[in-house]
């Protein structure tokens, strides 16, 4: 039961990063925003649950994980409700930022909750378990999102919600073991302000860029320059304290360092894809939001096929080596991604999908997993913050530089496109071409411009593609990062055998 109410509330998180996206023209109707006030409603979400993220681990250790989960879920809740509510703007950009605040915790509760609720032989298991929320949520949020919108309105976007909240919180109540609270833990109040500054201008940079043209805005140079002295006096205050706000001590264990090395490129691959596969398939490709759901939803088939056998797996092979497994299928599917084209299959889009599906998922669990093997268990809330902290990041980052080079890689390619557009080339002087694009008509140029567009965005989607897919082969090697997982697991068998016999 506690697994349980864990799923439900890491399903109910996951959702809601991506859920909403679909919905926005709707919500921009119904609210009355302009085009820049209604992208806040994303943006006001993604920097309240990256700044009180940071924090999840010293407030759990300081009042009692359970204590801290029941009010995260239930305040997750009930400020979904609110959003579904809103009358106008205003409100649902506040209702948002409520969300986000009361959310950043439920990720990293629940997997903390998930690792101490397993002993160690069964913990690849509960990740497998734990990672299908996680990994499906992002997934399969766009077309649920997009089913609501259409069947129902935008409203139940946030209402869906509710009954997973009422189950996560009358199931913890009932069901979850209390943690024992540390009233004596001092709160670093410089070191959270300093890093909540850091984050906060951070991620409004990233997420606002596109919008403003990068460091031609003003407002993102600002926020660039603040985000940099933010992290700067965190450093420098952190370094030289007796009791810093992060414990640099999880840095000291070599699989943990791993795990955020290899979650930081998870989120990149996972969320960059994703904010790309959407507009390739129905503006490029063409197809209406629900097919493009649809399609979209087969990674996601590949990713829980993944989990359902990775635990399996994890008796015989090392983490490190289904890691990399992983690693190189997500390349190879990315090698396929950078040849699609406005006339790529169907059969041909589901199959790389579910093969990029099922690396992610080969990389997750044992990812989750090793993360936390050495590991101490007093660090180990700390931890799961940390890790959520370093994936929602390195999302944000991978989001804003593929977007940011989709857009500028679909200028370049059109210029240099239509510089090969003239009466002195031989294809155009073809009689079935000239027949149908004649430069001297309206509707040859306008035909022209249309079909330019488009390759111009083949082209960028595939430089894009090939970004992603190097940095992936890069991070390969670093698998070596991580220790044996076998050997890690001995160990501790070994020292809880013997605490046993001491007892």
């Amino acid at each position: 039961m506690v697994t349980v109410c864990a799923m439900t509330a890491t399903i109910m998180q996951a959702l809601d990063t991506t859920i909403a996206n679909v919905a926005l023209p709707y919500m921009q109707g119904t609210l009355s925003a302009s085009q820049d006030q209604i992208n806040w409603v994303l943006t006001s979400y993604i920097v309240a649950a990256a700044i009180m993220t940071a924090p999840v681990g010293w407030i759990a250790n300081r009042f009692g994980r359970k204590k801290i989960f029941i009010i995260c879920s239930a305040g997750f809740t009930v400020a979904s409700v609110m959003c579904g509510l809103a009358q106008d703007i205003t409100q649902m950009v506040l209702f948002r930022l409520l969300q986000g605040v009361f959310g950043a915790a439920l990720v990293p509760l629940s997997q903390a909750v998930m690792l101490d609720s397993y002993a160690l032989h069964e913990r690849a298991k509960a990740m497998s378990i734990w990672g299908m929320g996680v990994m499906l949520g992002p997934i399969m949020g766009p077309s649920l999102g997009a089913w609501l919108t259409e069947t129902y309105s935008w409203h139940w976007v946030f209402f869906v919600n509710l009954p997973f909240g009422i189950v996560t919180v009358l199931g913890l109540m009932a069901f979850m073991d209390e943690t024992t609270p540390n009233h004596n833990l001092r709160f670093d109040w410089f070191g959270f302000i300093a890093l909540a500054i850091g984050i906060g201008s951070m991620q409004l940079a990233l997420d606002r860029g596109e919008q403003l043209g990068w460091l031609e805005s003003p407002e993102i140079v600002a926020e660039s320059i603040i985000s940099i002295i933010g992290f700067y006096y965190f450093f420098a205050h952190s370094f030289t304290t007796k009791q810093p706000f992060i414990q640099f001590a999880i840095f000291k264990d070599r699989n943990f360092i791993g795990g955020c090395v290899f979650m930081a490129v998870m989120g990149l691959v996972l969320y960059s894809t994703m904010a790309l596969a959407s507009p390739y398939l129905q503006n490029v490709i063409g197809y209406p939001i629900m097919t493009a759901g649809l399609l979209l939803a087969t990674r996601g088939l590949g990713t829980f096929v993944a989990m359902m056998l990775v635990g399996r797996f994890m008796k015989y092979i090392e983490a490190r080596t289904l890691i990399a497994s992983g690693m190189i299928l997500m390349s190879v599917s990315l090698f396929f991604m950078t040849g699609w084209t406005d006339q790529t299959s169907v059969p041909t889009i589901v199959v790389v999908s579910i093969a990029q599906g099922f690396g992610l998922g080969l990389v997750f669990v044992p990812l989750s997993t090793v993360a936390f093997l050495t590991l101490p268990n007093h660090l180990r809330t700390d931890g799961t913050a940390m890790l959520t902290l370093v994936r929602n990041v390195a999302s944000s980052i991978g989001i804003s530089v593929v977007i940011a080079k989709l857009t500028e890689g679909g200028r370049q390619a059109y210029a240099i496109l239509n510089e090969h557009v003239t009466p002195f080339n031989h294809a155009m002087q073809m009689p079935d071409v000239a027949g149908i694009l004649n430069m001297k008509t309206d509707s040859g140029r306008a035909i022209m411009d249309v079909l330019l567009q488009v390759q111009a965005q083949i082209i960028a989607f595939s430089r894009d593609y090939q970004m992603v897919m190097i940095v992936t082969l890069c991070a390969i090697p670093l698998a070596l990062m991580i220790g044996s997982s076998k050997a890690a697991m001995r160990q501790q068998a070994q020292s809880a055998d013997h605490a046993a016999v001491m007892d």
